[in-house]
């Protein structure tokens, strides 16, 4: 007999649709941003000697935001003699006194965050609602946190003795401004350290005004030197004799040009490079749970993150359902102004990442796996793209192997931990990983087989000062933050 069809009515889905719209709730704190930036070179802010400035615009409605110094060598070089200076006495500073400006800074920081918030929006893109709740508040816990190390550094390798570096060159990418330049200036000021530090060319606004705060802070001068420019202001920075360490956050590509660089020297160089990391959903997940985690991992920062959860690995038998969840989720997100504090996911950070995200998503319809995006409305000025979902994913597409760094994840499937774990690993990158699944012990053995620095287990994307973070294989080496991330700015004796 054939079987009797169920008599329970099919779960009814409730849609709003259009129906009520949400009022525009606009951020309208000013930022403050100055018409003109210099080089803060020394304890003040100078005029490059190139005499060159370009165009800071604004990802949300490509309008310009400021003029920004061109650094040239000697520009580069001038910031190096200033940081070797200031080095002879900074390094004999004693560390409770280095501790206390870490402290100015961190609640300089924190008086002015709502500015620094807004800055930060509308020089990259992002929502203001992280650049509010994440990018600050993380980036004055990193100058905290390192403050209280600041005089407790010989308790750090016991029976050792840590000696600081010198000069430390370190550049900076365009994903996280703010909070790439707290983790990368905290530990070596602690440490004993001076900087010359350069940010991304396209997000030079929040760390030039970071600036007034070493100022406000009392910093002696020389200690902290930010230069600004493009690639050739990066090569600069990178390659100059008094650097005694180079700090690298930025793209796999550029990274393996400045390891290459400096082979053979004496430079120190630690590396935290690119990512396609694996998202690993096990039929015993919390799926709910799960679906929150997989938005945050990959649309967080509009997918401009390294360690984004790009590659969905879901249990065969639960795929259906976890991708009809995720669809009905995205039909939720809200892509629009960044100011606008209901909007979920802000502007692609600029017209060429833009380009490229378009163009590595066009791969994905060519070689056949199946797109999915939301219906909605992009503003018609600025740089946006809507979330998208491809499924049907072989391990062989671009889509599968290459960073995209925008919002996009790639949906795989798996029947056993052993084929997971075997795909998670089949990339040449090694930065981070989630694990869902209501086991400890699952969670446990997949953490330790995974070639990943950081492993999330049933979250995504928790960072913390004193957790170290840094990857394996072509995401670099050395880390950031914690008791790691200090080893790197000095040498034990």
């Amino acid at each position: 007999m054939p079987a009797k069809k169920s008599t329970r009515p099919a779960a009814r889905e409730l849609l709003f649709g259009d129906l009520w719209e949400y009022d525009p709730s606009p951020e309208s704190a000013p930022a403050f941003i100055e018409p003109r930036y210099g080089l803060f070179i020394n304890g003040r802010f100078i005029a490059p000697k190139t005499r060159k400035y370009f165009d800071s615009i604004s990802p949300r409605n490509e309008e310009k935001l400021a003029e920004i110094a061109l650094a040239g060598a000697a520009d580069v070089d001038a910031a190096y003699q200033a940081a070797a200076t200031a080095f002879i006495s900074w390094r004999k500073l004693p560390g409770a006194e280095r501790g206390k400006y870490l402290f100015r800074i961190a609640r300089l920081l924190q008086d002015r965050a709502r500015e620094f918030a807004v800055a930060e929006t509308l020089d990259g893109g992002k929502p203001i609602t992280e650049s509010r709740d994440f990018d600050l508040p993380m980036a004055a816990a990193h100058f905290f946190y390192h403050a209280g190390w600041a005089d407790k550094l010989d308790h750090l390798a016991p029976g050792r003795a840590l000696v600081p570096l010198g000069a430390i060159g370190q550049v900076i990418p365009w994903n996280f401004p703010l909070l790439m330049l707290a983790w990368k200036i905290a530990p070596a000021l602690a440490t004993g350290n001076t900087v010359v530090l350069k940010p991304a060319e396209t997000t030079s606004i929040t760390a030039l005004k970071f600036a007034s705060i070493l100022l406000d802070a009392g910093l002696p001068p020389g200690v902290v030197n930010i230069v600004t420019g493009a690639a050739e202001t990066g090569a600069a920075v990178v390659n100059h004799p008094l650097a005694a360490k180079i700090a690298f956050t930025g793209s796999t590509a550029v990274g393996k040009i400045i390891r290459h660089s400096l082979a053979g020297s004496a430079k120190r160089l630690t590396l935290e490079l690119g990512g396609k990391a694996a998202n690993i959903v096990f039929d015993d997940a919390p799926l709910d749970q799960a679906v929150e985690g997989i938005v945050n991992g990959i649309f967080f920062n509009q997918g401009h993150v390294c360690c984004a959860g790009a590659r969905l690995l879901v249990q065969e038998n639960v795929a259906r359902d976890l991708t009809a969840r995720l669809k009905r989720r995205l039909a939720t997100l809200r892509v629009g102004d960044p100011l606008d504090k209901n909007t979920d996911i802000g502007a692609i950070n600029s017209k060429q990442q833009l380009a490229k995200i378009q163009q590595l998503v066009q791969s994905g319809i060519d070689e056949g796996a199946e797109i999915h995006q939301p219906a909605c409305k992009l503003p018609a000025k600025g740089f946006y793209f809507p979330p998208t979902l491809f499924s049907g994913v072989a391990q062989s597409h671009r889509i599968a192997t290459e960073e995209i760094f925008g919002p996009v994840l790639s949906i795989l499937t798996f029947r056993t931990p052993e084929e997971a774990i075997e795909k998670a690993n089949n990339t040449p990158f090694g930065l981070s990983a989630g694990v869902w699944t209501d086991k400890g012990s699952k969670i446990l053995m997949m953490a330790s087989k995974l070639k990943a620095g950081v492993v999330w287990a049933n979250t995504y994307h928790k960072f913390d000062p004193s957790s170290p973070f840094g990857g394996y294989k072509q995401s670099g080496f050395g880390r950031e933050g914690g008791k790691h991330g200090l080893l790197d700015y000095a040498e034990l004796v």
